[in-house]
């Protein structure tokens, strides 16, 4: 378990993450806030189930904003494997 914890991932933009209360694979509130190399049209997303109780997307241009409310938690470990992979090559 743990209390809070902070990420920052660099792939086509930077998006930086905040995890609170990570239970097991289940975290209490997730926000993600991105700047991404590729322009979008905007929108908007909410979404309930599938493992969330609710995710809400907003994107315009090329800001993006996602927030999960007691969802299963965002993991980006098994690309880090995938990359380490790829320099053993």
């Amino acid at each position: 378990m743990s209390l809070i914890k902070f990420s920052h991932r660099e792939d086509f933009g930077h998006d930086w993450y905040v995890q609170i209360i990570n239970i097991k694979r289940f975290s209490l509130l997730q926000i993600s806030i991105s700047w991404n190399d590729f322009k979008s049209w905007p929108y908007l997303q909410i979404k309930s189930g599938t493992g969330d109780v609710l995710d809400i997307i907003f994107w315009i241009y090329k800001f993006g904003i996602d927030v999960t409310i007691l969802g299963r938690t965002w993991s980006w470990d098994y690309l880090n494997d995938i990359d380490k992979d790829e320099e053993n090559v």
